[in-house]
């Protein structure tokens, strides 16, 4: 299934909590996305999330269901330094 990295921008800091973790991914099962990790910058205010996903507009609907940004959805393959011989 394709990869997306998504870039969500908050106007205040993001705390997750497991309840709001599991809203996302109620929503996430009814549109057909699965998140698979997020990355946090240190002031809370930007996540950049990893998502499997048959297209960009299943994201996008997700993130309006939930109520949450997808300000930038760009498909991505995966690169690790193992597949090169490095690491």
């Amino acid at each position: 299934m394709p990869m997306f990295l998504i870039e969500r921008n908050f106007a205040e800091k993001l705390e997750v909590t497991p309840e709001i973790a599991a809203a996302v991914t109620s929503v996430n099962d009814d549109v057909g996305v699965r998140w698979s990790h997020s990355y946090q910058t240190v002031d809370g205010k930007k996540t950049y999330c990893l998502y499997e996903s048959s297209d960009a507009g299943a994201i996008r609907t997700a993130a309006e269901c939930a109520g949450i940004p997808a300000d930038v959805i760009v498909e991505v393959t995966e690169l690790r330094p193992e597949s090169y011989g490095a690491g």
